[in-house]
Order: C-alpha cells, then structure tokens, then sequence
C-alpha cells in the first residue's frame, strides 16, 4: 500500500523495493543492452552532456512495457490519481562520473493541477538501475505538502530545504512533478542508472512530445485496458502512425 499521508505532506513517496530480484536483474540486463546495441536512440543532455536520456524505450526495446505498466507501479500511482492512468513519457536516463564541481538545478516541470487530487497533474515514477548514496549523483526534491502555499523555488527551498533521495538498485520513488525536485550531481567515479517514467491522467492533456508510443499498443492491442493506458496521444505518435500505418 502507497502511504497517502506522507505524499499528502511531502509530494513524494518511497515505495521501497517493489520488484523481484529476477525482474530487477531483467530490468537492468535490458537497460544495459538498451544502451550498448541502440545507442543511436540515445542523446545528451543538461550539464555539458554529461547525462545522457533515451526516450523512446518503447520502440528500441519494446519489452519496457512490462515495467512501464507493472502493478506494484500502476496500483499505488491510480489510488494517488483516485482514477486511470495513462503514459504521459517514458525515459532512460545515464548519469556518467563527473569530476567537476557539484550541480543542483531545482525547477518544477509543470505548475500544479489544483483541480486534480493532491494537485497531482502527473506523477514522475523514479527507478534507480544501480546503486545511489552519498558517494553518487542522487535524486533529491523539496518537501511539499499537497494544501500548504505553493512558492515560488527559491523560497521553497529556503523554507522546506532539499531531501537526498539513496537507495539499493530497485528503489522506487513517486513524485508529484510540480514539486521542487533536481538531480543532484556530484564529483564521482559512479554513474547512475534510472528509469523514469511519467504517468499522467487518462483524461488529461499532453505532457511532452518526446515519446513515440507504438501503434501496436494504443490501437491494435487485444485488451482493451493497455489501449486505454497508452491513449494520451502526442502528436509525435499520430505523426508516425500516419507516416508508417
């Protein structure tokens, strides 16, 4: 069970270690051959290139959809919506070592929908594939309860300050993404390797234009739920149906 009174005061929630260690292995296996045999699919981005993202998991290596719509994320994420989800964007993300100065840039990636419950427009669902401590780049946000003032982030940070999120490979964090949150670099000999994949409502608008979401999941999928989950289409979608049919 998701604990609602913590995400209710703090916009984020740890759902510990929710996978088995056979999933795990298979998830980092398919990470790992994701990266070495379509790199192509890979692009740098943020700090001089120094993190790089692939965010069409679903065409270079289609069986994501397996963790994408697993139950130990999708239960917790629609008692969080009060309703049906749908994928919003789906990312691969490498953090290499870094031997410069630390970098932490905190933003909100959308303001918040204060129609929705929580004021949850989306939820970002953060899988780290390896390792995260003291000792590596981490994932961190700035608490924020969901009925409190919303400020803007320099305040928000001063008020409420930073929690560094760590972790064994297979922690699973679920943010609101208008919560104050960064990725956390820090001069290292690690790198670090995530999933992130942001949910959104199924009655909701389009979150970004950078997942291609194929064909034979929103269309011609037997079952009718997997049709509705991946129904938020973006116009990158509709542009490569019409493009390849």
């Amino acid at each position: 069970m998701v604990d609602l009174e913590f995400f209710k005061q703090n916009g984020y929630v740890s759902l510990g270690q929710p996978f088995t260690e056979e999933e795990l292995s298979r998830y980092i296996e398919l990470y790992d051959r994701d990266r070495s045999e379509t790199g192509y699919f890979w692009r740098p981005i943020a700090f001089d290139g120094h993190q790089s993202v692939n965010c069409e998991p679903l065409i270079s290596s289609p069986e994501f959809d397996g963790l994408i719509r697993h139950p130990a994320l999708i239960d917790p994420i629609e008692t969080i919506f009060e309703g049906p989800s749908s994928l919003a964007e789906a990312c691969l993300r490498h953090m290499a070592p870094h031997e410069g100065d630390p970098v932490e840039v905190w933003h909100r990636d959308r303001r918040h929908m204060t129609d929705r419950p929580y004021r949850c427009g989306y939820l970002h669902m953060m899988l780290y594939l390896s390792d995260v401590s003291e000792e590596t780049h981490c994932f961190s946000i700035s608490p924020e309860p969901c009925d409190g003032p919303i400020l803007d982030i320099e305040e928000q940070v001063k008020q409420r300050g930073g929690v560094h999120l760590h972790g064994p490979a297979g922690t699973v964090i679920l943010f609101n993404l208008s919560a104050v949150h960064a990725a956390t670099v820090r001069k290292t000999t690690h790198e670090r390797k995530s999933v992130q994949v942001y949910y959104g409502h199924r009655d909701g608008p389009i979150l970004s234009q950078f997942t291609t979401i194929p064909t034979g999941l929103w269309r011609d999928h037997p079952d009718p739920e997997v049709r509705g989950f991946y129904s938020l289409l973006n116009t990158r979608s509709r542009k490569f149906a019409a493009a390849f049919g």
